[in-house]
């Protein structure tokens, strides 16, 4: 009986290693994108840097591991037998379904892929108890599974999808209105000061949401905690005259600001997402510990330990974290969910995304232009000019890159503030889902989206939003 147990714990380990390979190819598109988008620096640079942050935030996650053992479903009420096809059943289903997505290249969510993949396989060990135990009814169902949890964070999600698509096309566009395509006059006298609040956004992006549980508890947290717009302040302050006096020195401080949010994005992603990949398994192994210590592997007993909190093995977190770095260097599947994002965002009308147009994409494009001839009337001509010649087009950079780096720190600082603000109301939102919307609203501000590529571009973007859902 322990050998057939042992086989579905390799099988687990297994499983793992594959998820983490399809999860990281799947949100590498999170922290590469506006680095690679905006031609900041070289791919070798990128991945570099980003391996830096998936290192640092693989080795500080807590692995907590709450969510795949207990999260979805009552664990008390199901056996050991049960619980071990449970995640077996859950392990295949998200492997297939992210490398799937992948392969079509449209980023989806760890989170959702894992949420809903428990809450399936728990729904059908469920009925099966149901069906062959007489003293079990149907209406007793809602006791096994924890569909308040998964609902909520589920609308969490989705609520998250309309508001990072309104933040990104808001700060984008008046990020323009204020530099112009033709930034480098106003961003000499300006940019320390706009950078260095994007910086101070992703250095609290990165504390609070990558770094949150392994400073928890210290006196420069708590004293952050309890002072934190004066924190804020002093950090803008810092970051404004520490890149004024770098670019005193003719660097661009825009590439800081962009490899730094690539690197605190890639550090959030593995302290936060690794979860979503190794928890199952983690969760399996520690079932079967359980079970063979307590009762010599009784496949009868009841999962009550899974119900008490749990952190990873560190020389788990450690595998994990090199499996990782591996996969985004080799995975060329990463690249393809890239260019997803990539054309859906680029400058102009001649790249358009192979999707054909929807009722909804052509509705959201005539109410668009609706609005826009409304603000048009009712505006000054004067102001009406000023705001055009914002809007000329014209690649400063000569990078011949998808967008300038203006966009790019805009999405990495919009994403950044959105989801550390998610996790202080704690809120669990998808990464995923969150920077892809900011970059999309970012280029719809940008006008990157012209009349006749919009629709192209919108069913694009539902079609990577909602089939991920």
């Amino acid at each position: 009986m322990t050998e057939i147990y042992i086989v579905v714990v390799a099988i687990l380990a297994i499983l793992a290693i594959s998820g983490l390979y399809v999860g990281v190819t799947n949100d590498a598109v999170n922290f590469l994108n506006s680095a690679i988008g905006s031609k900041a620096a070289k791919m070798r640079t990128i991945l570099i840097v980003a391996s830096f942050g998936i290192l640092i935030g693989a080795l500080t996650s807590s692995g907590m591991m709450e969510v795949a053992r207990s999260g979805m479903f009552n664990p008390s009420l199901f056996t050991f037998k049960e619980v071990m096809l449970l995640y077996v059943g859950v392990m295949i289903a998200n492997v297939i379904l992210l490398d799937f997505y992948n392969s079509l290249g449209l980023p989806t969510s760890t989170t959702v892929s894992l949420i809903f993949c428990l809450l399936g396989s728990a729904v059908s060990v469920s009925l099966f108890k149901i069906a062959t135990d007489e003293t079990i009814t149907f209406s007793m169902l809602g006791e096994y599974i924890n569909t308040a949890r998964a609902m909520g964070i589920v609308s969490a999600i989705l609520l998250s999808v309309v508001l990072a698509f309104i933040c990104g096309t808001i700060l984008m566009y008046v990020s323009r209105v204020i530099f112009s395509f033709r930034y480098m006059k106003v961003f000499s006298r300006m940019g320390a000061v706009w950078c260095g609040l994007s910086l101070t956004s992703i250095v609290y992006f990165a504390l609070f949401k990558g770094l949150k549980n392994i400073l928890a508890g210290s006196a420069f947290i708590g004293w952050i905690n309890n002072h934190m717009l004066i924190a804020l302040l002093i950090c803008w302050m810092f970051c404004t005259a520490l890149l004024f006096f770098l670019q005193l020195f003719k660097i661009n401080i825009l590439r800081v600001n962009i490899l730094a949010g690539t690197f605190a994005l890639a550090l959030a992603f593995a302290g936060n997402d690794l979860v979503n990949f190794i928890g199952v398994p983690i969760a399996g192994f520690d079932a079967f510990s359980y079970a063979k210590t307590a009762t010599g592997m009784n496949e009868g007993l009841l999962m009550e330990q899974l119900t008490h909190p749990e952190t990873a093995n560190l020389l788990y977190i450690m595998a994990a974290g090199a499996i990782m770095i591996v996969t985004l260097w080799t995975s060329s599947k990463a690249m393809t969910v890239s260019e997803t994002e990539l054309s859906l965002s680029a400058q102009g009308d001649d790249v358009q995304p192979n999707s054909s147009s929807s009722l909804f994409s052509r509705a959201v494009v005539r109410g668009t232009i609706n609005i826009v001839r409304f603000f048009d009337r009712a505006m000054p001509q004067r102001a009406k000019d000023f705001i055009e010649s914002r809007f000329e087009w014209a690649d400063v950079e000569h990078t011949g890159a998808p967008y300038d780096m203006i966009r790019a720190t805009v999405n990495l600082t919009t994403s950044a503030l959105l989801i550390a603000l998610g996790t202080s109301l704690k809120l669990p939102l998808s990464t995923t889902y969150v920077c892809f919307m900011v970059a999309m609203g970012s280029s719809l501000a940008d006008r990157a989206w012209g009349r006749e590529s919009a629709v192209y571009r919108i069913t694009g973007v539902m079609t990577s939003s909602w089939v991920g859902s």
